[in-house]
């Protein structure tokens, strides 16, 4: 294996030839006609940038703080389920990537190794994301572990109510491997209410991050309830089919939240110019899944730590170019609504690997 990648896209080629095609659909594939990963994919493409020139972009700062900790670009990782499937050190091997480079990671509930060990794994600032996959019980338990070993966030999804029918792994008979300290029982996650995410924060007493939210008025109900950060999301595409692309929800999530809370995105991210329109029009950072775990399966946490350099590069470049020197000068006056000039699909951010070459 070549570590010296110079795009993301010899990452991907690179991950591609390393697991096996269970795992590749169940990582790559979203739900049932795959509609809303495409237009998560589809709403970047619907915008364009606004340059200004003449401006002195001699020193680019691409760093921002999120609850306080310093990152060196505002992108973390998303918490994903069965890291171990892309390689052996699992979130570990993720985690150890983050920490290299300068950024969050936020660790599933449903991965390998243990909370423990993946917090024991690199000195960097960990968020816990929980599912409701257990009984009250295991909430606390889980939370009193979490505490314990050093994470500074809790994150709690709420877009797993049901189980979504995720057609790539189901047509290869393949299903993900969780952690074995997890319970699955989803009869837990389909009564989940606003009054159970009262009862988790008031054991929680950290700042708390609500992932999962596709419209305003519920970003309005989260803020409410008093929680730090809206994540919009809609599972990268794996959830609820025939829905927008997150970037689309982006601009009323933000005039809803209305300054109380954060606001962060995740979905359809493949460069460093979509981190760009994501600051742009309001969002404090993003996470990245597919590109994490692209990178994770391809050269482990090194793989990890390359594919955030990348994203550094375009985003340097970007900038750059757009005339801004630091991420906090980004606002809506820098982008404007624009027509795709191609299909958009998992892999349409390269123009080198058409879908039908990589599936």
């Amino acid at each position: 294996m070549n570590p010296d990648f110079v795009t993301t896209e010899e990452i991907i080629q690179q991950a591609h030839r390393n697991i096996e095609k269970g795992a590749w659909g169940y990582l790559v594939g979203g739900s049932e006609s795959e509609t809303t990963l495409r237009r998560n994919r589809l709403a970047f493409d619907r915008w364009a940038f606004r340059p200004r020139v003449l401006v002195d972009i001699s020193s680019i700062d691409t760093s921002t703080t999120f609850l306080g900790h310093k990152m060196r670009i505002p992108v973390m990782l998303a918490p994903i389920g069965s890291m171990q499937t892309f390689d052996p050190e699992g979130g570990a091997g993720a985690t150890k990537g983050a920490a290299e480079f300068g950024t969050i990671h936020v660790v599933s509930s449903v991965t390998q190794p243990s909370l423990e060990e993946i917090s024991n794994a690199a000195d960097n600032t960990k968020i816990f994301q929980l599912y409701m996959y257990g009984d009250w019980g295991y909430i606390e338990d889980t939370v009193a572990r979490m505490k314990e070993a050093g994470y500074k966030a809790f994150c709690l999804t709420v877009d797993t109510a049901s189980y979504s029918r995720r057609e790539r792994p189901m047509l290869n008979r393949w299903s993900p491997r969780s952690s074995p300290q997890t319970p699955v029982d989803r009869t837990f996650g389909a009564a989940v209410t606003w009054d159970t995410l009262d009862k988790i924060k008031n054991i929680v007493d950290m700042p708390f991050l609500i992932k999962g939210v596709a419209t305003g008025e519920d970003a309005r109900i989260a803020v409410d309830h008093g929680v730090d950060v809206v994540w919009i999301s809609n599972h990268g595409g794996r959830q609820l089919d025939h829905g927008q692309g997150t970037l689309d929800v982006l601009p009323e999530v933000v005039e809803a939240v209305d300054g109380k809370a954060d606001v962060m995105i995740d979905g359809g991210i493949l460069r460093g110019t979509d981190v760009i329109k994501a600051l742009a029009l309001g969002a404090k950072a993003v996470a990245i899944g597919k590109l994490q775990a692209w990178g994770l399966a391809a050269n482990g946490s090194a793989g990890v730590r390359r594919v955030l350099e990348i994203l550094e590069d375009e985003m340097i470049s970007g900038m750059g170019l757009m005339g801004v020197t630091s991420v906090d000068q980004l606002n809506p006056n820098y982008v404007a609504r624009a027509e795709p000039v191609r299909m958009a699909h998992e892999m349409s951010a390269w123009v080198n690997m058409p879908v039908d070459r990589i599936v």
